[in-house]
């Protein structure tokens, strides 16, 4: 696993922590070329669903023209929620990489591990703990300041 790529997804956390949401980065690549980014931007745009990942999984279907992206590894901040888990598994993405582990609502092993149940067609490898601590740092800052 890349440390360069997880540093272009903290780049995009930052840019969500100055646009005052929570610090959240994400980036698709696909043959060693980030070809997608994306941060959250819930309270920008008010939609639950403007997450790092489905920002991120939507620019990278338009840049490739396809819904599938088969060829495809996420790296992303935080360990997806439920919602980004089923948008990684719907999309094909090969492998996902996070950083933070989320005890309160992380999907891929924190609170459950959706990959884990049977019955899908499709199952992407997990790797997680890449960069965790500055992963983990930015967005301890971010609660702070709202304290």
């Amino acid at each position: 696993m890349n440390n360069i790529y997880m540093k272009e997804a903290l780049i995009e956390a930052q840019k969500a922590f100055e646009l005052d949401e929570v610090p959240i980065g994400c980036v698709i690549v696909e043959n060693d070329k980030i070809i997608a980014r994306g941060h959250n931007l819930r309270e920008m745009t008010q939609y639950s669903t403007k997450h790092a990942e489905i920002v991120a999984i939507e620019a990278a279907c338009e840049e490739l023209g396809s819904w599938r992206l088969e060829n495809c590894d996420i790296y992303v901040t935080l360990e997806p929620c439920p919602m980004c888990a089923g948008a990684i598994l719907q999309s094909r993405i090969k492998n996902v990489i996070y950083g933070a582990s989320d005890y309160k609502g992380g999907a891929l092993g924190s609170c459950f591990n959706m990959f884990e149940i049977s019955g899908f067609n499709h199952y992407p490898t997990i790797t997680k703990g890449i960069m965790e601590e500055e992963c983990s740092e930015i967005l301890k800052k971010f609660f702070k300041s709202k304290r």
